[in-house]
């Protein structure tokens, strides 16, 4: 993989943010033709298909924090000379060629390249066919830049595949892959594992969970549940579940005034058993296939639970490993409940909805990695590298 001089990454990057400006009113107009072909019943997919000024001004922000981001590539992790005089350096380098296939989300074909590129990667972008015009003339801006600066257009491109024309491509790539990201459902990312021949990061499905221990704060509680769920339904980080210590003092009165409150923001309520003895009215789960759902909906679980363990199991078994919170003024009880939790983010007194990028302090983001190895977390700019080992000898062998 050539490496590119971190000016001459900038100096796209600075064209792209240009050329976005530039095409605003274009790439708004494409976006209305995907809109008006697509089938609003999935609300959280219309919701991420949707390119307005807002979103282009997204877009260029984006552009600007990772140009602005110091280049990941070639910085030292770790220098050492051994006692037999071998010196060995280890140094982050690009991983090579990064496929991300994604859906509705025309914006990711912005983010997602604009890191992959300032990461000295190659990208491949497999948006879905709902965002067709959308990605063509984010494509075309990537384009232009990389033309601008006398750079191959093949640093960015948008695949053209159909569904088994990808079957075929992620078993016998036409080119050398080095990282798969697939960015959507369990359909998508089983889809991607069963027929891919290299390593395969995980963006993972959502389904968070909310414990309220007995010393929660019930004002917090309710202002944190009612982002959580609201704020952005079609947010991989947005609220599933809700686990409700039945301790909690005027417990029967605070599961009542919680159903009030979300039946006034037009949130759907299913309840377990025993949270249905208090509110009657409420539906039932129906089958613990429930539980593993991500409802990207305005839609949510309220169950009951005895005790903080009986709260962590539950989570552990059912959730997605993204992201989970407990409500609670006791120190101690959120630091066991964060420690135990196996998901990639753990909140105390806080909203699910802060695991992003931007949020948390890293920029723009590929995907948000339900996977252990190499990253868990927001994929940012600083995450799109490997390592490289660079052993300097002086005729040395061993023996």
């Amino acid at each position: 993989m050539k490496l590119i001089n971190s000016n001459i990454k900038n100096d796209v990057l600075q064209s792209m943010i240009t050329i976005i400006d530039r095409e605003r009113k274009n790439i708004i107009e494409a976006n209305k033709k995907d809109l008006a072909a697509f089938n609003k019943d999935d609300q959280a997919l219309y919701d991420r298909l949707v390119v307005n000024n807002a979103k282009v001004d997204g877009m260029i922000k984006a552009v600007k924090e990772v140009m602005n981001q110091e280049d990941p590539v070639g910085k030292t992790i770790s220098d050492t000379t051994l006692e037999s005089g071998l010196k060995i350096t280890n140094k982050t380098a690009p991983f090579g060629t990064i496929l991300i296939i994604y859906e509705s989300r025309p914006d990711v074909t912005i983010e997602a390249a604009v890191l992959a590129f300032k990461a000295n990667n190659k990208i491949l972008l497999k948006g879905g066919k709902e965002a067709i015009n959308s990605n063509l003339i984010l494509e075309k801006c990537w384009h232009e830049a990389l033309t601008e600066n006398n750079l191959s257009k093949d640093w960015i491109k948008l695949l053209h595949l159909k569904r088994e024309e990808t079957q075929d491509f992620l078993r016998n790539p036409s080119e050398k892959l080095d990282l798969i990201v697939p960015r959507g459902g369990e359909r998508l990312i089983k889809f991607v594992k069963d027929h891919a021949s290299c390593a395969v990061l995980v963006s993972g499905r959502g389904n968070n969970f909310l414990y309220v221990d007995q010393d929660a704060n019930w004002e917090k509680t309710l202002k944190v549940i009612i982002n959580a769920k609201t704020d952005k339904i079609s947010g991989c980080n947005a609220l599933d579940k809700v686990l409700i210590n039945n301790n909690i003092p005027n417990y029967e009165a605070k599961l009542k005034e919680l159903q009030q409150v979300l039946q006034s923001v037009n949130v759907d309520i299913l309840v377990d058993d025993a949270v249905a003895k208090t509110l009657p009215n409420a539906d039932t789960i129906k089958n613990e296939s429930t539980w593993y759902e991500e409802f990207l909906a305005l839609k949510i679980v309220l169950a009951e639970t005895n005790t903080i363990d009986d709260a962590i199991n539950k989570i552990n078994t059912y959730s997605g490993g993204h992201s989970s919170a407990i409500l609670t003024e006791d120190k101690q009880k959120a630091e066991l409940f964060m420690e135990q939790v196996d998901s990639a983010a753990v909140y105390h007194n806080a909203s699910t909805r802060f695991t992003d990028g931007g949020q948390m302090g890293v920029g723009a983001e590929l995907a948000i990695s339900t996977d252990k190895l190499h990253h868990r977390g927001p994929l940012g700019l600083k995450q799109l590298v490997t390592n490289k080992y660079y052993v300097f000898g002086n005729g040395h062998i061993r023996q």
